[in-house]
C-alpha cells in the first residue's frame, strides 16, 4: 500500500489538531478546517459526531453534542460535504475519526471510495479491535485509505502485531483514560516509543492530553508528532463561528513548538 499519510512526517515534526464536524454548524466546520491548515497543521484529524464516543472525554463529548443538537441522525454524507467544501480551499492531509458503527451502516466500500475521492487519507477508529480489523482492512487498502491503529501504555504484548501491521501512523495513546487535557504523561512513553520503532518504520504520533506549546516539543522529542483535540475543542466551544481565527493563532504556536524539535535522521 502506498501510504499519503506516512511522508507527512519526512524530515519533520508533525503536528495534527482534531475538531468536531458540524461543531458549532456546517460553514464554520469548514472554516476551522481551512484555519487548521493556514496555521500550520500537517494533518487534520476531523472527528465524526457520534452519541456514544467512548475513547471521548467530556470536552469532546460535549462537541458531539453540539454537532448533532439540531440533527441527532446526522447523515455521513453531510460530514463528507463539508470536506467537499474545505477542498476548494485546502489539500491538507485530512483523517478522520470514527466509529465502526458509523463506517459499517454506510458500508465499508461505499465509505472508503467516497474517503479516496475526497482525499481522506486514514481512518482512526477507537472501538475497532486489532484482531477485527480484516473485515475493513483489505478495502481500505483497495482506496489507498490508512487504518489508523492506536497503542497505548497497556498494549503490551500486543503492540509488536499492531504496529506491524499499522500503515499511515501510529496513534500513540500518552496515557489511560479518554481524552483531555493533562498536565502529566504516562511515564514510560520513551518505552513505549521505543517498542514501536523496533517492528515498524512507520511513524508514531502521541495524543491525549497535550494542550500547550512545552507538552507538544515534549511528545515531539519522544516521538514524531503531536495530536491536540481537547485543546482545539475547547476554542471552539467558546468562541463557536469566531473560532477559526483563534484556531489559526493556537496552530502556529504549536506548530512552531514541534518544528523546533530535531528530527531523528535514525526514523
Amino acid at each position: 500500500m502506498n501510504s499519503q499519510l506516512k511522508p507527512v512526517f519526512t524530515n519533520q515534526k508533525a503536528f495534527i489538531p482534531f475538531v468536531t464536524a458540524n461543531d458549532p454548524n456546517f460553514d464554520t466546520t469548514v472554516q476551522n478546517i481551512v484555519a487548521l491548515a493556514e496555521g500550520g497543521a500537517d494533518i487534520v484529524e476531523l472527528g465524526v459526531p457520534f452519541s456514544d464516543p467512548v475513547a471521548d472525554g467530556p470536552v469532546i463529548q460535549a462537541a458531539d453534542l453540539r454537532a448533532l443538537k439540531d440533527d441527532p441522525d446526522l447523515p455521513m454524507d453531510r460530514v463528507f460535504d463539508m470536506v467537499v467544501e474545505a477542498r476548494k480551499q485546502t489539500a491538507v492531509p485530512i483523517a478522520f475519526l470514527t466509529y465502526v458503527n458509523i463506517v459499517f451502516q454506510y458500508g465499508y466500500d461505499a465509505f472508503c471510495q467516497r474517503c479516496a475521492e475526497l482525499d481522506i487519507r486514514g481512518l482512526v477508529i477507537p472501538d475497532l479491535p486489532f484482531e477485527e480489523r480484516d473485515e475493513l482492512a483489505p478495502i481500505a487498502e483497495r482506496y489507498n485509505v490508512d487504518i489508523i491503529p492506536l497503542i497505548t501504555p497497556t498494549s503490551g504484548d500486543r503492540i509488536a502485531k499492531i504496529a506491524g501491521a499499522a500503515t499511515g501512523f501510529i496513534y500513540v495513546v500518552s496515557s489511560l483514560g479518554v481524552t483531555g487535557e493533562r498536565s502529566q504523561f504516562n511515564n514510560d512513553l520513551t518505552g513505549l516509543i521505543a517498542q514501536i520503532r523496533a517492528v515498524t518504520d512507520v511513524p508514531a504520533a502521541i495524543g491525549f492530553g497535550i494542550h500547550t506549546p512545552e507538552q507538544a516539543a515534549e511528545m515531539a522529542n519522544i516521538a514524531d508528532g503531536a495530536i491536540v483535540g481537547s485543546a482545539c475543542v475547547n476554542i471552539v466551544a467558546e468562541y463557536g463561528t469566531q473560532a477559526p481565527a483563534k484556531l489559526r493563532d493556537y496552530t502556529r504556536q504549536m506548530k512552531a513548538a514541534v518544528s523546533g524539535v530535531a528530527k531523528n535522521p535514525a526514523v
